[in-house]
């Protein structure tokens, strides 16, 4: 009998290992607003401590080279979702549409075969709160939101909720995976956290007192080698009605140097980290208990990076690597060993195809990401297409113009297709392999010429593959009779 007994042991536990291997696997897509690439996982701040997200991590794999393909909260949103770019799904701009309704998203696609989807937190494309097609369960704000004392619409019905913002969106995503037990699901727990104003939890508002943002190397730049528009824009300002004010004016061909004196701000934006870090760890903890943890696929990532002090800027948007890349971890046993460090580019249009692959899902054709599944069983080291990395100039801050670039893993070129250089705004080509900072740039380098046309050939090609459409908008100086 004890030997009958192991025996009927053993086949249990095969039969459940069979039973597991066909499961379908969760997703729990956990998304911050506005990260620097380095500010986790890479103990840039070493004040900064987020041991729940370092266990996701250490247990799982770092990807650090993933990308945005548009750096701005509602594009970077609409191209996840859709896995296509800004100029395909149409939200080109902030709280101005939702992606175009023939586009299929992910989580559509994962309704179709079974899956129990939810969105929880920011959604941030069209502007209103109202549930969109695609999830069982709505729980969204309208725009940004705000940290305290939310207006939620849930399903449809507005409700007025008190506390503070990371942690409602926690207990709801907790409540959600505690519900639906016996389903396959799909959690979209995107928060307001880390966009500004930036305002941490009470609990957390004196954590690090004694932090410091240390002075980065290109904050020292002159901007001699930079396009006019920089320097323009950090004298006159990067707005609608400032712009239009310095036309004509003169721009100094260099910068003069400036302090290193980072906003105290920046150090709230951070603290609002330390609530999201518990929230991951209530999470987790919950999906262990329940025996779902290691069949279930968390992903965090931010929805674009952010410029503490790079380049003598704050916020995204530009082509430089603290804005276009952002931290990315993805925790799943089945796929990637644990402690994995990832060094292959992959980007955000490439996250829906993955998780569809996952899922055993068929991956819609209007798609234009590449699933990176062979990257994370070791397959591959990265996606086999160059980076193409587009911005559409907005009309309240036409400073920034429309920028295309083109990444490899060594080279970088930026080209601004509908200014002038010989007003100054030039094209810049970086090597990324001895210049990781960008500062030296080789636009008008003879021994970089080659290279030059050869980045100019891939951009051309990326715009065909990608189908690139002009932008609806493009600055132009008022007349001066306007």
């Amino acid at each position: 009998m004890n030997r009958l007994s192991k025996a009927v042991v053993l086949l249990l536990v095969f039969a459940g290992a069979v039973s597991a291997a066909k499961e379908k696997p969760n997703f729990l897509f956990v998304m911050v607003d506005d990260m620097a690439p380095d500010a986790i996982f890479h103990n840039r701040f070493d004040f900064l401590e987020t041991p729940n997200l370092q266990r996701l991590a250490d247990e799982g794999a770092v990807f650090n080279n993933m990308f945005v393909t548009t750096s701005l909260c509602s594009p970077s949103r609409a191209s996840i979702l859709t896995g296509t770019y800004s100029h395909i799904h149409g939200v080109r701009y902030n709280e101005i549409q939702d992606p175009e309704p023939h586009l299929e998203q992910f989580p559509q696609t994962l309704q179709k075969i079974g899956y129990k989807t939810a969105l929880i937190g920011k959604w941030h494309m069209a502007h209103h709160a109202r549930p969109r097609p695609g999830f069982d369960y709505w729980l969204s704000f309208k725009g940004q939101g705000v940290y305290n004392n939310p207006e939620l619409n849930i399903n449809g019905d507005f409700v007025k909720q008190e506390g503070y913002i990371t942690d409602i969106l926690t207990d709801k995503a907790v409540d959600f995976i505690s519900e639906n037990k016996n389903d396959p699901f799909c959690v979209l727990l995107w928060h307001k956290a880390c966009h500004a104003k930036f305002t941490p939890a009470e609990r957390h508002k004196d954590a690090f007192p004694d932090a410091k943002i240390k002075e980065p190397e290109s904050w020292s730049l002159d901007f001699s080698e930079k396009p006019t528009w920089m320097r323009r824009e950090k004298i006159f300002g990067p707005h609608y009605k400032k712009w239009v004010a310095s036309e004509g004016l003169e721009v100094p061909a260099k910068l003069s140097p400036q302090k290193w004196a980072p906003p105290a701000q920046w150090l709230d934006m951070l603290r609002c980290m330390l609530a999201v870090d518990e929230g991951v760890g209530r999470v987790m903890d919950l999906l262990e208990k329940q025996g779902r943890l290691d069949n279930t696929v968390i992903i965090f990532m931010a929805d674009n990076g952010w410029f503490y002090g790079e380049h003598r800027r704050g916020d995204k948007r530009l082509a430089y690597e603290e804005s276009i890349r952002v931290p990315f971890a993805m925790r799943y046993p089945a796929k990637l060993k644990a402690g994995k460090s990832i060094d292959g580019m992959v980007a955000n249009i490439d996250i829906g195809p993955t998780i569809l692959e996952l899922a055993g899902a068929q991956t819609p054709k209007t798609m234009q990401g590449e699933s990176f599944v062979p990257v994370m069983e070791g397959k591959a080291e990265g996606r086999t297409d160059p980076f193409f990395y587009v911005y559409f100039q907005e009309k309240y801050a036409p400073a920034i113009p429309t920028t295309l670039s083109i990444r490899t893993p060594e080279w970088k070129y930026i080209h601004l297709p509908y200014e002038s250089a010989a007003e100054g705004n030039v094209d810049e080509l970086y090597r990324l392999g001895k210049d990781p900072n960008e500062l030296k740039n080789l636009i008008h380098s003879p021994e970089a010429a080659a290279q030059l046309k050869k980045m100019q050939q891939l951009l051309a090609n990326a715009m065909e593959q990608y189908e690139y459409s002009e932008p609806p908008y493009k600055y132009e100086p008022p007349q001066k009779d306007e």
